[in-house]
């Protein structure tokens, strides 16, 4: 019989949502951020990357500490720095201060987005409840994508929407949880991290995976406005239609769950990804472009709720999640001067392939992981290395004896006379 499909945590699903914004908005805040400041376009990925940093820095301090700290208060703590970060960069008028505020903002992104990774590994079903997180972001920075153009040439547009975000989802912190783990002061007393081997390939892969896919990203602008001829709001209007895409993709990978593992979205996916970041880089019209933006925006969404996942699986206390998150991070980080970088050495077609390439190595190591420890996340159930549920232990002692008698299913099913209620009643 099914296990029923649990409700979504709404709060979380939001969480995610204010967190993730900042990297989704990366080619308009990358492109804008030279309007009425000293910056070049190298310089100007470089203070997205500085960013993103900033986005890392805190989920590597915060991976083993939400439960300790408690997740209503870290939000809270989280969404309070993105709104003042972000929105004290979309007011400032000095390079130094756009700084200061980008990485302080990102900081808060981080932090969000490590609560939102806890709160997920938790969840019976975290596949769902990423997607639908992924769901949110991608339709929000769609429609930011879709008005930005509209509100003139400013910079500062695409930074307050990630600070009016961050504001408007701070009133939803009270549903989550306060702190849940008692304060260990003991490094013995710390539980270890499961499956150490898998969790540190994945950890491991996971920054050159991001990197591609933020390098190209935190370019996809100029390649749209210098190589493929559009305009400003034809870039918009393409990015919004790949972010649309991006929903359907999401949606399908809700659909399919868990039928096909992970090994095979995984592996797959970031085959198909290569060659779509390879069309995107080499794009000389609008049609070419447009093509290879919505089939690569298609299909990220649906990799990466794979992967979300699968780290989730790794721990149930959310580790693994926030640690695979946070080093995703660093290859975010370090996407948009990448990109910039590659292009303006050897231009974008270059670029291209050099990042294909990239990710058709990273590739193998990732669906070696989801093949050995990506089973499907089982409600009451706990996995095995290899990834089948086991069944749960519950002892019944009957009365007069001190041998128990074990129900492997934890079912409430027919006992002894006498038998001491387990704890599945």
């Amino acid at each position: 019989m099914p296990a029923p499909r649990t409700t979504l945590p709404w709060p979380v699903v939001a969480l995610f949502t204010a967190g993730y914004l900042a990297p989704y908005l990366l080619p308009t805040v990358v492109g804008r951020l030279d309007a009425g400041l000293p910056l070049s376009a190298t310089e100007a990925g470089a203070v997205g990357s500085a960013l993103l940093l900033g986005s890392a820095s805190a989920g590597f301090l915060l991976a083993s500490r939400v439960e300790r700290i408690g997740a209503r208060t870290l939000a809270r703590i989280g969404l309070t720095l993105a709104v003042l970060g972000y929105g004290g960069a979309a007011l400032a008028g000095e390079v130094t201060a756009v700084i200061a505020g980008a990485v302080l903002g990102g900081f808060g992104s981080g932090t969000v987005t490590a609560v939102a990774a806890t709160r997920i590994a938790a969840h019976p079903d975290p596949h769902r409840v990423s997607t639908a997180g992924l769901l949110g972001v991608s339709a929000l920075a769609g429609a930011v994508y879709l008005t930005v153009p509209h509100l003139g040439a400013g910079r500062g547009q695409p930074l307050a929407a990630i600070a009016l975000t961050a504001l408007a989802v701070w009133p939803l912190t009270g549903r989550l949880p306060g702190r849940t783990a008692p304060v260990r002061t003991r490094p013995e007393d710390r539980p270890r991290l499961p499956r150490l081997r898998a969790g540190l390939v994945l950890a491991a892969a996971m920054p050159c995976w991001s990197l591609v896919q933020n390098a190209l990203w935190g370019v996809s602008g100029r390649i749209g406005l210098t190589q493929a001829h559009l305009t400003e709001t034809g870039v918009g209007v393409v990015f919004a239609v790949a972010l649309g895409a991006g929903l359907t993709g999401v949606l399908g990978a809700g659909a399919l769950g868990a039928r096909l593992g992970r090994a095979v979205p995984i592996g797959a996916g970031t085959v198909l990804i290569a060659g779509c970041v390879v069309a995107s880089a080499r794009a000389t019209g609008p049609v070419s472009f447009a093509a290879g933006e919505i089939a690569w925006n298609t299909l990220y969404p649906i990799v990466l709720s794979y992967l979300i996942g699968l780290a989730a699986s790794l721990d149930p206390r959310g580790r693994w999640a926030v640690l695979v998150g946070s080093a995703g991070s660093l290859g975010t980080a370090a996407g948009p001067l990448t990109g910039s970088v590659l292009s303006a050495w050897a231009g974008f077609p270059v670029m291209g392939l050099v990042l294909g390439a990239g990710l058709l190595v990273v590739a193998v190591p990732m669906t070696a992981v989801a093949l050995r420890a990506g089973g499907p996340r089982v409600a009451g159930a706990v996995l095995r290395r290899g990834g089948a549920p086991e069944p749960r232990v519950v002892e019944f002692r009957v009365e007069g004896s001190a041998v128990p008698v074990r129900d492997a299913y934890g079912t409430a099913g027919p006992r002894p006379a006498g038998a001491a209620p387990g704890p599945a009643d």
